[in-house]
């Protein structure tokens, strides 16, 4: 049973494809508005979805992919961004509103602790440097007494695809029925924010904030991770 679950987590969520038949209608691309600063980064706001990018990134709405995601990407080359293998700068944030399509709880712990962000991570042309698990409750999956999972980690590692050093940093939350359910977007089953760029100690600084500086809904992504460890300390 776990086998088959888990094959359907990587055909449904962790490629960032679903059939259309299982996606509702009230999924469609939001509008994107772009705030502009005196920083090097404008603010990029899609729907419940908020982050900071460079200046020179376009952002296009990630429901324009034709998948279960909303939300938004940004990078240089946003059609080649798609790939998503290391090698092009760029920035997703996106969440899978659970009410639209038609999976249980358990699919998103499984996309999100391993294969949503496998070309990535398992990719022999990436190298992952450091990973923290912030939350992992494994849910039943359908054996012994119902217990429905949470997962959030957070990590960065290098890519050099052919002849090209990027960096990388993910963030990436499944909150299942615990404490993050009770923040951010309410209907979401599963939050990715990954963000590329040429490797360079501009980028090892520059990533990380980024992340920091994304918001779903009225959640920051530090406070999920002080809510994760807050829950940790019980």
């Amino acid at each position: 049973m776990r086998r088959i679950i888990f094959g359907s987590a990587i055909a449904l969520l962790g490629a960032g494809c679903t059939p259309p038949s299982s996606i509702d209608a009230g999924l469609v691309a939001q509008p994107i508005t772009i705030e502009a600063s005196a920083s090097p980064f404008s603010q990029i706001t899609a729907g419940q979805v908020r982050a900071m990018v460079p200046k020179s990134w376009e952002a296009v709405p990630a429901a324009d992919l034709d998948d279960a995601r909303a939300g938004f990407l940004a990078s240089p080359r946003p059609e080649a961004w798609r790939r998503m293998d290391g090698s092009i700068a760029g920035m997703s944030v996106t969440w899978v509103d659970a009410t639209q399509v038609g999976v249980p709880s358990d699919f998103y712990y499984l996309a999100a602790n391993g294969p949503v962000l496998s070309r990535l991570t398992q990719s022999k042309a990436c190298r992952a440097e450091t990973q923290r698990v912030l939350l992992d409750n494994r849910p039943s999956f359908g054996v012994g007494k119902p217990r429905d999972g949470d997962y959030m980690a957070k990590g960065q590692g290098t890519c050099n695809v052919r002849g090209t050093p990027t960096r990388w940093a993910y963030f990436v939350a499944a909150p299942g029925f615990g404490p993050v359910r009770r923040m951010g977007i309410p209907s979401s089953g599963l939050y990715v924010v990954v963000a590329v760029m040429r490797d360079s100690l501009r980028a090892r600084s520059i990533l990380p904030h980024l992340i920091r500086h994304t918001s779903f809904g009225d959640a920051s992504v530090p406070d999920m991770v002080a809510a994760a460890a807050r829950a940790g300390m019980r």
